[in-house]
Order: C-alpha cells, then sequence, then structure tokens
C-alpha cells in the first residue's frame, strides 16, 4: 500500500543552540524539542518522588531485606519484562538482598501475568514477597491468591489500569490516574529502575550499607539493560525516555555494558561503539524475545544477568537460533495471512477497517508480529489469533494512529459481555482471549467498533517527512549527525525524507530486497539506495526511470570505507 507523504510545516526553531546546525535545529523544532531537551543528561531525569506508590513500595522490600525474606520477582515474556527482571535481580544483588530469585511465567502454560496457578507456583518455591515487573495491573485474582497465601505483593507495571485495580500492598504505575510522575510512556523497565532507585535511598537513610559493610551501589550501571527495553518495547521516547536511552546507549559505546548486551550485538554483527538506538529495535530486542516467543524467557534473563563472556556468547548464540526460527515461522504465517485477504484487498473497499485473523495451526509466540506485519501492509488495525486449547484462542492486536485498542476491547466487552474473557494492554498494543467458537461475532463486533472510533481518513497511512535534502546535504557529515543526534524512536521519529531521483540502477538481492542506484533530478549526485521487503510484483522494472522515494540518509561501512546511503522506505514510479 502506498502512503501519502505529508511535509512538516517550518517551524520556529530560534530557541535551540546555535551549535546546531540548521537542519537539525529545524528537525529538533519540529519535534516539539526546547532547549533543555537537548541536553540528556541524568540530572535532567524526573524526580522520583513524583511517582506515587514508589516511597511505600521501597519501604515494604527494605524490610524484607533487613528480615532476609524470600523475595520473588514476578517477570513478564518479553524484552520490557526480561530487562526489568534483570534490573531489579542485579539491583538487589548489589544491595546485599541474601535470598532473590524470578520467576517467568511460561506463556503456553500460564499466560499473561500474576495469575493465581502461577501464584501456586511461587509459593511453592518459599516466596514471601513478589515483585511484579512490567504486568500486574490487571491481576485481581492473583494478587489475592497471593494475600490468601500469605505473601506480600508489589506492583510496579506500566500498562493501563482497569475500572479495578489490584489489592496488593504497594502499586507503583505512573498511569494511575492519581500519580503525578509526567512521563506516562515510561516503560516497565523504567518502572523498575525508578523503583531499585528508590530503594538504594530508603536503605540510605537506614544506614543499611554501613550495617551491612557494602558499598551503596552505582545504578547508572544498569542503564544499558534500561535503554534496551525501553526501546525494544516501542515506547514513546519523551524526553526522560530519550535521556534514560542516551545514557544506556552511551555506556554500549564505551564498552561498559553487560557481557550478554555485547554478545547479542555481535550475533547480529552490531558493532557496540557505534550503536544506536534502532540496533537494539531492531537486532538486539528481537533476538532477546525469541526466547519468550518460543521458548522460556529464562534463557534471555540468564544472557543478561550473565558476568562470564564465553557464558554469554553460548546463549547468545542460541538466542540467535531461535531468532532465525521465529523468522521462518513468522514468513510462513504471513504469506498464509496475505493469501487469506488476497481477494478482499483487491478491491480495497471491501476490505474490514478491522481485521482479524485465525488458524489454529498459528504459533502463540508469533502472532503479535503477524499482527504488525499485517497492520504494516493494509495500514489497518489487527489482531491476529493462535489456538490456546481447551477451546480457547488468544489474540495479540497491532492498532493504527488514530485508534486506542485497549479503550476498544473495553467497549466491545462493555457491549458483549463474556465475550472477551480477558484482556490488557495499550494504545498501540493489546492482548486478548475469546472462546474459539465467538471468534466469528468477536470479529464483526470489532469491526463495528472500529468504524465507530477511527476516523476514515486514518485509513490511508502517510509518511511524515522532513521535506527534501539538496544534493549538497546528502554528504557523510550530514549522515553522521542525524545518525548521532538521537535516540530516535517512537513519538521521536528519525528523520526522514522525501524526493523525485532518477532509478539508474535496480535489482533484487537476498530474495526480497531492492538495491537501487538513483541520481539527483538534477544529475549532481549519484547514491546507493536500499529497499527491504519490496513487492517482488512490482520490483525490479526496467520501465521505471523516474520515482517519488522515501528515504532516511544512512552511513554504509563495507571494508573500511564509509558512503552516504539512502534507506528507502517507500518508491512510487513517476
Amino acid at each position: 500500500m502506498i502512503h501519502k507523504i505529508v511535509r512538516r510545516a517550518k517551524v520556529d526553531d530560534s530557541h535551540l543552540p546555535e551549535s546546531l546546525s540548521p537542519l537539525l535545529k529545524q528537525i529538533y523544532a519540529s519535534r516539539g524539542s526546547s532547549a533543555d531537551d537537548c541536553q540528556l543528561t541524568l540530572s535532567r531525569l524526573l524526580r522520583p518522588n513524583t511517582m506515587k506508590g514508589l516511597d511505600v513500595a521501597a519501604g515494604i522490600i527494605a524490610d524484607a531485606l533487613k528480615d532476609n525474606r524470600s523475595i520473588l520477582i514476578m517477570g513478564d515474556f518479553d524484552a520490557d519484562g526480561a530487562t526489568s527482571t534483570c534490573v531489579c535481580m542485579l539491583a538487589l544483588r548489589m544491595m546485599g538482598a541474601g535470598r532473590v530469585d524470578y520467576l517467568i511465567p511460561n506463556r503456553f502454560d500460564f499466560g499473561y501475568g500474576l495469575s493465581p496457578e502461577i501464584v501456586s507456583v511461587a509459593h511453592s518455591k518459599g516466596a514471601d514477597l513478589l515483585i511484579t515487573v512490567d504486568n500486574g495491573i490487571s491481576s485481581i485474582e492473583g494478587v489475592k491468591s497471593a494475600k490468601a497465601l500469605g505473601m506480600q505483593v508489589v506492583i510496579t507495571d506500566h500498562h493501563l489500569p482497569g475500572q479495578t485495580i489490584p489489592d496488593a500492598d504497594a502499586i507503583v504505575n505512573p498511569n494511575l490516574a492519581d500519580c503525578n510522575f509526567a512521563s506516562k510512556s515510561i516503560a516497565g523497565v523504567g518502572v523498575a529502575f525508578y523503583l531499585m532507585s528508590a530503594l538504594r535511598a530508603e536503605l540510605r537513610q537506614r544506614n543499611w550499607y554501613q550495617e551491612q559493610g557494602i558499598t551503596e551501589p552505582n545504578l547508572a550501571n544498569l542503564l544499558d539493560i534500561v535503554a534496551l527495553g525501553t526501546v525494544a518495547d516501542v515506547v514513546a521516547l519523551d524526553s526522560n525516555n530519550r535521556i534514560l536511552v542516551d545514557a544506556g546507549l552511551q555506556r554500549v559505546r564505551a564498552g561498559r555494558c553487560r557481557p550478554g548486551i555485547t554478545a547479542l550485538l555481535e550475533v547480529a554483527k552490531r558493532e557496540p561503539a557505534k550503536i544506536v538506538a534502532s540496533d537494539f529495535g531492531f537486532a538486539v530486542g528481537p533476538r532477546l524475545n525469541a526466547a519468550g516467543r518460543l521458548d522460556e524467557m529464562a534463557l534471555g534473563v540468564e544472557t543478561l544477568l550473565c558476568d562470564d563472556m564465553m557464558s554469554a556468547r553460548r546463549m547468545a548464540a542460541e538466542l540467535d537460533g531461535l531468532n532465525a526460527e521465529r523468522r521462518d515461522l513468522e514468513a510462513d504465517m504471513q504469506q498464509e495471512a496475505l493469501k487469506s485477504l488476497e481477494s478482499v484487498a483487491l478491491n480495497e473497499a471491501s476490505l474490514p477497517w478491522g481485521i482479524a485473523l485465525f488458524q489454529e495451526d498459528w504459533h502463540q509466540g508469533v502472532i503479535g508480529i503477524l499482527a504488525s506485519r499485517i497492520k504494516d501492509r493494509y495500514h489497518r488495525p489487527v489482531i491476529a489469533f493462535a489456538d490456546a486449547g481447551e477451546g480457547e484462542i488468544k489474540g495479540s492486536a497491532r492498532s493504527i494512529k488514530g485508534l486506542h485498542m485497549r479503550d476498544l476491547l473495553e467497549l466491545i466487552n462493555t457491549r458483549h459481555p463474556g465475550m472477551i474473557l480477558k484482556f490488557g494492554g495499550h494504545a498501540m498494543a493489546a492482548g486478548l482471549s475469546l472462546r474459539a467458537e465467538d471468534f466469528t461475532a468477536f470479529e464483526q463486533a470489532y469491526d463495528q467498533g472500529v468504524r465507530e472510533m477511527l476516523k476514515p481518513e486514518l485509513l490511508t497511512g502517510e509518511f511524515v517527512t522532513d521535506g527534501s535534502l539538496s544534493p549538497a546535504e546528502m554528504n557523510l557529515n550530514i549522515a553522521w549527525e542525524l545518525r548521532n543526534a538521537g535516540p530516535w524512536g517512537q513519538e521521536f521519529p528519525e528523520p526522514l525524507f522525501d524526493g523525485h531521483f532518477k532509478v539508474i540502477q535496480q535489482r533484487i538481492v537476498g530474495e526480497k530486497h531492492l538495491k537501487l542506484v538513483l541520481e539527483t533530478e538534477c544529475g549532481q549526485l549519484m547514491l546507493d539506495g536500499i529497499a527491504f521487503n519490496v513487492d517482488l510484483k512490482t520490483w525490479p522494472d526496467a520501465t521505471i526511470k523516474h520515482a517519488q522515494v522515501v528515504y532516511k540518509l544512512d552511513v554504509n561501512e563495507f571494508r573500511g570505507n564509509q558512503t552516504v546511503q539512502l534507506m528507502v522506505e517507500q518508491i512510487e514510479a513517476m
């Protein structure tokens, strides 16, 4: 599907530092940056005292440390959950915790969150205090079960709460209505980091470190993990998140990161000294996520916790293998999904506004990626379902701009009580369970809800660009400046440009990628370009001599040589 191109309007950038190039000043200003936002220093992080519940949670954990009670971190099976678990495990160990362990539910046996079933497992392990990370805000029954078994529960989460919240001993979630913490987009790992910072301060006040004869830990050592989880969870990179991510990237570039992150970068063929946020998002995060999708996320957690480089490399290689398996599964599922939509897709008007897909043999661990791929293809909100056994199916939802997915599921749940067995999530992503027999009825209710909540013009995708670049601006200096001016990510997008080019050469590489040689319309400059996953029914086409191209300016390094390369997001024949 060809997206329309919308250029950002020119805005006043006079408030930004003169040390920035004119191009970068305009790019920053168009994203709403202030002069302070250009200073990504840790001293500008939001203060912990504005996050509701941190003090209570820190006090409970400090008491557990003092009494040498058993602490169990209850994680989640994605990259945010894994990194959140690691931050708590490492911080608590540094603070002298003698009895701390973690437990991450297997998605196939227990599903998401603090369920009564996983609480029973935690109880059998002798846990006295449960700390949830990146989950728990919807675990009403799980918390009730834990309390009945005599355990304390501290919930840390960032997902949107429902109308009822669990009766936990403490809840830390910036998205609670009465929490004044300004960064509502913080990832679960960010919440965990703030909790550990508050705990460190609480223990300092109690004179804990001197009494135990240990050095107060420097939690900045954990920021590489925080950065990985934040980018991998695709949360909005507001000012606070950009500070956290930038600090973590700096540690990696300086060679001061966890062996597991170094090993994952190695198998992904990324150079740590030159890493940018997108390397976490597209190279490291998927390999970490592969463990939770196809096997046990404990492998991902152990990779990050590992202190030995040889062991880290062995586990990273295993994760790389799982990721390759995940890609093969996803490719097969995507082909099946596209085939089922092919007949209606020929007539765009007949496509449902909300696409719901289900196939019995689809893999539960891959449906989220499948939903994302189909969403990108048709620019419609998508829910992909897989069989969950015992007559139930589990769905993973991905939305588009203008449709709040969790609010939509809430609407359907209100209109059709009992149809959705459980659900939760964000504006852009959510999960849910249904009885298999209710899929057709849900499919209709879902499409109807999308039609009511989404404006029709939003069904047409768009690329918002920073305009065109002159041939003089398409150079290595500017490419490096843009690359290093991040971190770029969700809601703080990497600079994107558009322009008309002559198509000099075109060929397919790697079976589905289009390698290009493009020339600026005035003939002043010739550049290499690459477009990934092109429509092979359209490209290559020797009759296409001119094209409108949407692209990012990038640096291609090959055998020690650096050249400018256009990363083509869309190419349309003219």
